[in-house]
């Protein structure tokens, strides 16, 4: 009998890809073989940054291998809407997955693929895999709250709080279960993000709670008890930390950008929690004269900053520009950075976050307190977890115009650096997180190897 192979395959954007890929990593180590998918745009913009060379070490390890697939769009196709991309992989995906599969599986005979393993968002392959007879298990990169909270839609709308379309009919504070963080209806992941994604969350979960045997989660009892209470099927597996390991081999990253090295030994100069951490993750977007404002914050501060602005943050369709006033003396600002090292780095005092979940597992992983700005979908969500139910960050008050002030920026640091209770429980949550990955005990540990007991 073959070993298990793993036919990987991620919404294609870095939140799924990088959780998927340590996953990945896990199962190698447990001796499984894994096939992980990429579109051809994706997998050349991995090995044009500094996470090629990584991506060739891992092809080397012989247990990971990267294929591509062609994400239906033309080489000037526009790829900064991931819903456009995702439907275009709808149209042109399913068709050519079953060709794909027989290709992998006439260069690995004795260990054809024997599992499909997706993120949320790709359940088509779930269908595919289900008419080839092939198992299926699915991974959540985000909260066990944002798969419950799509799991309620249907008592949502019977209780009167969202519409047929998921629209809020009035705002108010709700909770799905005791234990759980108080929801504003206004924040559900959905909304603003039209009825089409609506109706395409609610198919996706009923597709995925018919096919996907396994639904596994990067996240931790102990950090959403809550959550996990809902569903017997849903398994936290998290923290998913495989990348942040000492050995540089299994260092892996799915970066689509040039990581900055130069950061690193910058910190190794710096007092001890001493430098404000800035990054407000892949797809966040901040507005002209908001960016400003944060620039002056930072001045107004006068604490080291490590701050990351990626590079299509600054393109000129956006237009962002530093203020004249601006002087940045005492930080450095740079395009992208390895944020596991970073802030396991001894010299950050705080995460200055957009609370994607990701950015959120990683923070409490490394025991560092965060000052919250929110965006969209989760990450409000996030908010509440961090700041309401572990109470190891402060959130930040806006304007009538939704317009956060450099001195409102100011006086929450201050209040976040001089909160030894914040930085205890930070401490503490970090320990606790961490628990959960022990070899003997750990429940994410033990939820993993039961996973592979039965792929095996």
């Amino acid at each position: 009998m073959g070993i298990p192979h793993f036919l990987a395959i991620p919404f294609q954007v870095s939140s799924h890809i990088n959780p998927l890929l340590q996953l990945s990593n896990v199962l190698a180590k447990h001796g499984c073989k894994v096939t992980f998918l990429y579109t051809e745009f994706n997998h050349k913009r991995a090995k044009n940054s500094a996470a090629a060379q990584d991506h060739d070490d891992e092809e080397s390890s012989k247990m990971i291998k990267f294929v591509t697939f062609p994400d239906g769009l033309g080489p000037e196709g526009d790829r900064s809407d991931s819903m456009k991309v995702l439907q275009s992989i709808k149209r042109t995906m399913p068709s050519l997955l079953p060709k794909l599969i027989e290709d992998i599986n006439a260069l690995n005979f004795e260990n054809k693929i024997t599992c499909i393993l997706v993120t949320f968002n790709m359940s088509w392959a779930l269908e595919v895999g289900h008419q080839l007879g092939i198992q299926c298990a699915a991974l959540f990169p985000f909260s066990a709250t944002s798969v419950a909270s799509v799991h309620f839609i249907p008592k949502l709308i019977e209780d009167g709080i969202i519409d047929s379309d998921g629209n809020p009919i009035k705002s108010q504070e709700i909770q799905l279960a005791p234990n759980m963080a108080m929801m504003d209806s206004k924040h559900f992941l959905w909304c603003n993000l039209g009825n089409d994604f609506f109706k395409h969350l609610v198919q996706e979960t009923k597709t995925m709670e018919l096919l996907a045997e396994w639904w596994l989660c990067n996240s931790a009892y102990d950090l959403e008890p809550g959550a996990f209470s809902i569903s017997p099927k849903l398994l936290p597996i998290g923290p998913l930390m495989e990348s942040d390991s000492s050995n540089n081999n299994n260092n892996k990253s799915s970066s689509f950008w040039q990581e900055d090295t130069t950061c690193l030994e910058w910190l190794d100069q710096q007092q001890p929690q001493s430098v404000l951490y800035v990054s407000f993750g892949t797809l966040a977007v901040m507005e002209s004269n908001q960016f400003k404002e944060l620039a002056l914050a930072l001045d107004l501060i006068d604490k080291p900053f490590l701050w990351v602005i990626r590079p299509d943050n600054m393109d000129n369709k956006r237009n962002h520009k530093y203020p004249d006033e601006f002087h940045g003396r005492k930080g450095k600002i740079v395009d992208w950075v390895s944020q596991k090292k970073i802030l396991n780095h001894s010299a950050i005092a705080c995460f200055i976050s957009h609370c994607g979940w990701n950015s959120t597992i990683e923070g409490v992983y490394s025991g560092v307190p965060f000052l919250c700005w929110p965006f969209f979908i989760d990450q409000f969500w996030n908010e509440s977890y961090i700041c309401d139910i572990w109470k190891v960050g402060l959130g930040l008050n806006k304007d009538d115009n939704g317009f956060i002030s450099k001195e409102e920026i100011n006086k929450k640091v201050l209040q976040l650096l001089g909160d030894e209770g914040i930085r205890e429980r930070s401490l503490k949550l970090k320990q606790v997180s961490r628990n959960n990955l022990a070899e003997e005990g750990g429940q994410s540990t033990k939820n993993l190897e039961n996973f592979v007991n039965w792929a095996k």
